[in-house]
């Protein structure tokens, strides 16, 4: 696991955006696996940017977004589809088609699941999926006591998620209680996973995922396991971690190290 730790959040997120935009560049149909969730609002912003002003072309890539809320139409103004409409996707040159997510109002949620799943390995795997964390340590909608080895699938959201998305909708009793989310495994089939978290709420978390022993109380330690993870954090987010002095002499600043 790859620990970069940048000064603040911004920077922490324009590494991120990088991260993603070199993959984009550099892969033949590269595929994205995509995250919502405020800590990723900037990471758009500056892929929107670099789509903008440095000809950054996403005109073949293809995305699959990490979950949607059961229940949810695309045009629902708090589906994720929309989030990511309005946060990217009317923003650079992807083609409609090539951009996924699970149906949230799909009739049969548990066939939806196993659609997409199908059809993320159809289209050959995810070259990138980019992730947040949350508070109790989740990826995606993975919560707490999630099997490492599972697909994608219906979750229910345990109370402090849904409590943390409230912010979203006008009432908070209209949070949906189940999500359609990619599995651990899914997650761990990625050829690359960039997660990137910020801010202090979020140190517990990232010193757990990075530091603490593989367990379902806290799904990203999956990621663990993973033979190319990238985490990237502010210095708040990594003031828990007992061997950031390790982590910022290895990466000083972000970078990779000079071995020439």
């Amino acid at each position: 696991m790859k620990v970069l730790v940048l000064p603040t959040a911004e920077r922490a997120a324009a590494r991120t955006a990088g991260l993603v935009a070199d993959t984009v560049a550099t892969t033949d149909q590269p595929v994205l696996g995509l995250a919502t969730g405020s800590t990723m609002e900037q990471v758009y912003a500056d892929l929107v940017t670099l789509h903008r002003t440095d000809s950054l072309s996403f005109a073949t890539t293809t995305t699959f977004n990490l979950d949607e809320y059961v229940g949810l139409s695309p045009d629902h103004p708090q589906s994720y589809r929309q989030t990511m409409e309005a946060l990217l996707f009317s923003h650079v040159d992807l083609h409609p088609q090539a951009c996924h997510l699970p149906r949230g109002n799909a009739p049969n949620p548990y066939a939806e699941a196993e659609r997409y799943e199908a059809a993320i390995a159809a289209k050959g795997g995810i070259d990138l999926q980019l992730l947040g964390i949350g508070h109790n340590g989740h990826i995606g909608f993975n919560e707490p006591t999630s099997s490492l080895g599972a697909r994608t699938r219906i979750k229910t959201l345990t109370r402090s998620t849904r409590e943390a998305n409230a912010r979203f909708f006008d009432d908070p009793k209209d949070v949906p209680r189940y999500a359609i989310t990619m599995g651990i495994a899914t997650i761990l089939d990625a050829r690359h996973a960039v997660l990137l978290a910020t801010g202090s709420s979020k140190a517990e978390a990232v010193a757990r995922m990075i530091e603490g022993p593989l367990g379902a109380d806290c799904p990203a330690t999956a990621l663990q396991m993973h033979p190319r993870t990238t985490v990237v954090v502010d210095r708040e987010a990594a003031a828990k971690l007992c061997m950031i002095d390790y982590y910022l002499e290895i990466h000083p600043d972000g970078e990779e190290p000079d071995l020439g």
